[in-house]
C-alpha cells in the first residue's frame, strides 16, 4: 500500500512536473524554498488567538511577520493569512457585512464570474439576493454606464468585483464611488491576478475604493494554495475579530509560513514577474490569433492579465479541445482559458509563447501524432526546470 501511494505521486510528479505543459490560470509553482516550508515541523501544530495553546512563540512571529509583508506588498492597512483558500476569504466578507435577504451583486458565472459566489454558491447559503453586473462580453468587462443603473436602482448592501475570467481591470474606480454613497461595503475577489496586483501591473483595488481585497493565494500569486485578505482599517479589523473561531480555527502554520515566504518573494521579484506573465499572455494570444484561433477581444489587444480566452462556443467543444491536448501533453481547462503564470516561474518568455502556439496548433488545427508532440513538450519543458523570480537556495 505505502509503495502504491509512493509511487502514484512520483508518477504524477514526473508526468505534470516534468513533462507537461501547465496552462491552467488557476494553478502555479511554488519556489523549491517555499515548497519545503510545508513540510516543516510547523505542519504539526496549533496555535490560537485566545492563547489556548502553550508553545506558540515563534509560530506568532512568522505570523505577524506575514502580515507586515503582506500590507507592505499590497499597500493595505490590515492583512489575515488564515483563510484556509480563496472561498473561505470570500465567505467571510461575504458573512461579515451582510445580513439575510441583503442585496449583493457581482459577475455572473454565464459572464465568467466565480460560481462559487452565486445562487448555488455562498450568496444562497448566506441567503442574499444576487443581482448581476451588466457585463460586456464583447470587451469581457463590466459595463460601466449600466452598472451604475442597477447599482442606484437596486441599492446592493455588497458589491464584489473580480472574476474567473477576468482578462482587463475590473472598473472598481468607475462604480465604487457611487456604491459606498449608497452604503455598500465594495470587495474584490483578486484570487486570479492577485500576484498581477502585486506586482504593480494590473490594477488597484485598494485605491480605486474597495474596502477590502481577497482570494487565493496560488493563482497568479505563486504562495501555497490557501488564501488572504487585505482591507482598510475599519473592515479589516471587523473581519479579523470574527475569523476565529467563527471561520478558521487551525490556521495551518506551515501553509502561513509558505505564504509569508512567498510574499517575500512577491515583495523583492513581484514587478518583473507580473510584467513577463502579460508580456507572454499577450504573446501567446497573438500567436494563436495569427493562427486562425478565435482568442476573444483581439480589437482591444487580447489580454491585460495571465489569461488567453479561446472561445469555441460551447464547454462541450471546449471539453473536446482540452482532452485532445492532454494527449499531447499540454493541460488547460474546458473553458478554454490558458494562463502563462506557471512558465512564465519556470523562466519561459515571448520567445516559448511561440513556440507553445504552434505546438497547440499542431495538436488541435494539423491533427499531429500525440506521441510526437508529446517529444516536442518534453523537451521544451525540459529546458525550464528551474523555477524563477524568487530567492536562490
Amino acid at each position: 500500500m505505502i509503495s502504491e501511494i509512493l509511487s502514484l505521486v512520483k508518477k504524477h510528479e514526473n508526468w505534470r512536473g516534468k513533462k507537461c505543459l501547465n496552462l491552467i490560470p488557476s494553478e502555479n509553482v511554488m519556489s523549491p524554498t517555499v515548497r519545503s516550508l510545508l513540510s516543516s515541523e510547523l505542519g504539526h501544530r496549533y496555535t490560537a488567538r485566545d492563547r489556548f495553546y502553550m508553545g506558540t512563540r515563534f509560530m506568532d512571529e512568522i505570523e505577524q511577520f506575514g502580515e507586515e509583508l503582506a500590507k507592505d506588498v499590497f499597500g493595505a492597512e490590515t492583512a489575515d493569512l488564515r483563510p484556509l483558500s480563496g472561498h473561505v476569504a470570500d465567505m467571510i466578507f461575504l458573512a461579515c457585512f451582510s445580513k439575510l435577504g441583503d442585496v449583493f451583486m457581482c459577475v455572473s458565472p454565464e459572464d465568467g464570474g466565480y460560481p462559487g459566489l452565486w445562487h448555488d454558491g455562498l450568496a444562497g447559503l448566506l441567503g442574499l439576493r444576487v443581482v448581476p453586473f451588466s457585463f460586456a462580453r464583447d470587451a469581457m468587462n463590466i459595463n460601466v454606464e449600466k452598472a451604475k443603473e442597477t447599482i442606484t436602482h437596486a441599492k446592493p448592501k455588497l458589491l464584489v468585483f473580480g472574476a474567473s475570467l477576468i482578462t482587463f481591470p475590473h472598473p472598481v474606480k468607475e462604480l465604487a464611488s457611487i456604491a459606498r454613497e449608497l452604503g455598500a461595503c465594495v470587495g474584490f475577489d483578486g484570487s486570479h491576478v492577485l500576484g498581477l496586483i502585486a506586482g504593480k501591473q494590473f490594477q488597484d483595488p485598494l485605491r480605486e475604493g474597495a474596502h477590502a481585497l481577497f482570494g487565493s493565494t496560488h493563482k497568479s500569486f505563486f504562495g501555497p494554495q490557501g488564501g488572504i485578505i487585505l482591507a482598510d482599517k475599519e473592515h479589516g479589523e471587523a473581519m479579523k475579530a470574527k475569523i476565529y473561531p467563527r471561520f478558521v480555527d487551525n490556521a495551518h502554520w506551515n501553509r502561513i509560513a509558505a505564504l509569508t515566504l512567498a510574499l517575500a518573494e512577491m515583495k523583492e521579484f513581484g514587478r518583473d514577474y507580473a510584467e513577463q506573465v502579460i508580456r507572454n499572455a499577450k504573446a501567446l494570444a497573438k500567436n494563436l490569433y495569427d493562427y486562425n484561433f478565435p482568442v476573444k477581444c483581439p480589437h482591444i489587444g487580447f489580454t491585460q492579465s495571465h489569461q488567453v480566452i479561446l472561445d469555441f462556443g460551447n464547454y462541450e467543444r471546449g471539453r473536446e479541445i482540452a482532452k485532445k491536448l492532454q494527449q499531447s501533453n499540454i493541460i488547460v481547462d474546458r473553458v478554454i482559458r490558458l494562463g502563462t503564470c506557471e512558465v512564465t516561474r519556470r523562466g519561459m518568455k515571448e520567445e516559448e509563447m511561440a513556440k507553445i502556439a504552434e505546438l497547440i496548433k499542431s495538436a488541435v488545427m494539423d491533427g499531429e501524432n500525440p506521441e510526437k508532440i508529446k517529444r516536442k513538450v518534453a523537451k521544451l519543458c525540459s529546458e525550464f526546470q528551474t523555477v524563477e523570480y524568487c530567492f536562490k537556495p
